[in-house]
């Protein structure tokens, strides 16, 4: 557990929870969700002491959730954002590890060999973790799952800032202003994750299509690709999730008054406008990976579609082809079938020129046929 003090223009690591918070800023408790049971005694007291109200039973549950969606409540104290953020690589490779043991092998030497997970690896990355915040005007208490980059990653930002800011104004922007701004800046800085995780679908899915779209493709991955999809609904759900939280949050911080975020009016509004305009930011950002879900989604299955219709239409020509040979071939099955009859007396059975005249209707038939279908494009090449 990490607590961290804010003031207007720095910020500094602390052992113990501070009687109260900084005048000019708020005390942020971040910790791992694997120690929340551990600390919940002294969360309580921070939430108390430095918050003006206890925790709800309720939101601590969900804080200790893992699985808790993308959610927002509050109370008239203290707004709960529960926010699903995309896991790194190495959360994922765990995940993989711990579920691996039943399937496990054994290589070389008695250690088992873990089988990894099946599908493109971008779309295995389609993981989400739940990260927790309690946002007070003076207090944030953030719950992380084990090891996350986003509060690490978020304070080194924050320490360089403040140690290479050359004025205070230039720092003053910088550090978050209340605890609710920080919650949007990690927010964002969470969805941004899910922006570049773009590129990596996009170009599995061109893959698939250029395969898809070939002449005569052989298209054996069908397990991988209904596998996409199901993530791309995943990833669509989820952003959706997100969206309706961070929606109604923002609703919120419009509908709050200014007196909770300073003393002074003008310096009120100001920093309201800011965090509206980020948490607007952060919502369009959330709507344009929810927008490039679906028309991943939709693409895939057009271009599933366009397959099996080139499938189609690659069968229908064959079909077009063998019918009409058939057709050539079956006037002459008819004449062999009739000079094949056992009767005594036929025309040209007994005549020394008889089978150079039926050989030569049949020759002439099967060119007229042929000459028919022709024209009629029966027979005609199709163009790849």
């Amino acid at each position: 557990m990490q607590i961290v003090e804010f003031t207007a223009d720095s910020l500094r690591f602390s052992d113990a929870l501070p009687a109260q918070a900084p005048a000019d800023g708020f005390v942020w408790v971040f910790l791992d969700r694997d120690e929340f049971e551990i600390h919940e005694a002294l969360l309580l007291q921070a939430a108390q002491q430095l918050g003006g109200s206890a925790l709800l039973d309720l939101h601590s549950k969900d804080l200790r959730n893992p699985a808790h969606p993308s959610h927002y409540d509050y109370t008239s104290i203290y707004d709960l954002v529960i926010f699903r953020r995309l896991a790194t690589q190495v959360e994922t490779r765990a995940e993989v590890e711990d579920e691996a043991p039943a399937e496990a092998d054994h290589g070389q030497g008695g250690e088992p060999r873990i089988k990894p997970r099946g599908g493109p690896p971008a779309f295995n990355r389609i993981s989400s973790r739940a990260v927790g915040f309690v946002v007070f005007d003076r207090l944030l208490i953030s719950v992380h799952p084990r090891g996350c980059y986003t509060a690490k990653s978020f304070i080194q930002r924050s320490l360089s800032d403040a140690k290479f800011s050359v004025d205070s104004v230039s720092a003053r922007s910088r550090i978050p202003s209340s605890p609710a701004d920080l919650v949007l800046r990690m927010v964002n800085t969470m969805v941004d994750s899910y922006l570049e995780l773009r590129k990596e679908l996009t170009k599995q899915l061109e893959h698939w299509q250029a395969e898809l779209l070939k002449p005569n493709s052989r298209f054996i991955n069908w397990g991988s690709l209904m596998g996409a999809r199901s993530q791309l609904h995943v990833l669509e759900d989820l952003c959706d999730e997100q969206h309706d939280a961070m929606q109604e949050w923002l609703d919120s911080l419009r509908e709050q008054p200014m007196s909770s975020f300073a003393a002074d009016a003008r310096l009120a509004q100001t920093r309201r406008d800011q965090m509206v305009a980020r948490a607007r930011d952060v919502i369009e950002h959330i709507q344009r990976v929810v927008h490039h879900a679906r028309r991943l989604e939709q693409s895939a299955e057009t271009v599933v579609q366009i397959h099996f219709s080139a499938q189609s239409n690659r069968t229908n020509d064959i079909m077009r082809t063998l019918t009409a040979l058939t057709a050539v071939f079956l006037p002459l099955n008819l004449i062999t079938g009739f000079f094949g009859m056992n009767f005594e007396f036929m025309p040209l059975i007994h005549q020394t020129g008889g089978f150079w005249w039926t050989f030569g209707f049949m020759l002439l038939l099967v060119v007229g046929v042929v000459s028919v279908f022709w024209r009629k494009r029966y027979l005609a090449r199709s163009r790849r």
